[in-house]
């Protein structure tokens, strides 16, 4: 892995949510939670809240260009907020709750006009898109309590992302799917059975279920990476399993009581595709299995990762 990491610092609202996009993606060496853009120095988060420093809610990312580079640092940031909304975003208002890029050299700054450019013109948002860029300037971290938010209040943390209006607004505005008639045309029978209909493909009679080759599996409908080889396991059940996922905040697990049984049903949260189950019988440390039917998976080997806009990946494979 490369040692020239550089610094990126996007405001996105309330930094809780600003985290885990960046935190699980390769080549990303530290998230930070914290406050810039203002003219009061170390401020506290009550401050901020007031409106009175002119800081904003930030993330400050700590990231590795050859693998993970900025453009897609800008993608993603993209995907996370309503680039819409000069007040806040979602239910918080007020000016420390605002979208900013803060670039901290004349090529970001560059890449940044060209993304928000792109974006105006995709046609995406019927609405001016508002969110600044802006000269990067001090970076105050936020308290303990407030930094990966995510991991250490999950329950709140999921209530808060859902409730506050930011999570169904990523679905509707940034989903990947097609129309029921196109996905018809697109996918096998079992493959539309699967993920529309929450169907279960025949153990030991299905693409992936013993196989071997090293790459990554995305969802089959919106190809947004969900598993690795690196973490297939060979759990005897004839079905694809994994000890973890690729991308947490992708996958959705919901209680299913259906057949008469209680299990935890997993689903692609930008696809709404029904993948599988998760079970608590996998070996350690965390003792996950994800029993996934190959039908909702598509598998990119390893040395298409590149070709194939999967290359930030790549690094999985590298000694």
């Amino acid at each position: 892995m490369s040692n020239n990491y550089e610094k990126a610092t996007f405001a996105g609202g309330c930094f809780w949510c600003m985290v885990a996009p960046f935190d699980e993606q390769p080549g990303i060496k530290e998230v930070v939670s914290g406050y810039t853009g203002g003219h009061t120095e170390n401020p506290s988060y009550e401050e901020v809240c007031l409106d009175t420093t002119g800081h904003y809610e930030a993330v400050q990312i700590t990231f590795d260009p050859m693998i993970f580079p900025y453009k897609k640092l800008l993608e993603l940031f993209w995907q996370q907020i309503d680039p819409t909304d000069a007040g806040g975003q979602f239910n918080d208002r007020g000016q420390s709750y605002r979208t900013a890029i803060f670039y901290h050299n004349e090529e970001q700054k560059q890449m940044a006009v060209a993304s928000k450019q792109e974006l105006a013109a995709s046609g995406r948002f019927s609405k001016p898109i508002v969110t600044e860029i802006l000269p990067a300037s001090p970076f105050y971290h936020a308290e303990e309590k407030h930094q990966h938010y995510y991991k250490k209040n999950a329950f709140h943390y999921n209530l808060y992302k859902e409730g506050s209006g930011r999570a169904p607004f990523i679905r509707e505005n940034w989903k990947k799917t097609k129309s029921d008639d196109q996905l018809r045309k697109d996918l096998t029978e079992i493959q539309y059975e699967v993920t529309r209909n929450n169907a279960t493909e025949p153990p030991f009679r299905n693409e992936f279920w013993n196989h071997t080759e090293e790459g990554i599996y995305v969802d089959i409908i919106s190809g947004e990476p969900l598993f690795s080889s690196k973490d297939k396991y060979d759990a005897g059940c004839g079905w694809p399993s994994f000890t973890k996922s690729l991308r947490k905040s992708e996958i959705e697990e919901k209680l299913d009581t259906s057949h008469g049984m209680r299990r935890i049903e997993v689903r692609s949260k930008t696809s709404d595709s029904h993948l599988g189950h998760v079970f608590d019988d996998g070996p350690g440390p965390f003792y996950n299995r994800y029993c996934i039917n190959s039908a909702a998976l598509r598998f990119v080997p390893k040395g298409k990762l590149e070709e194939e806009g999967y290359g930030e990946y790549r690094s999985l494979f590298e000694n």
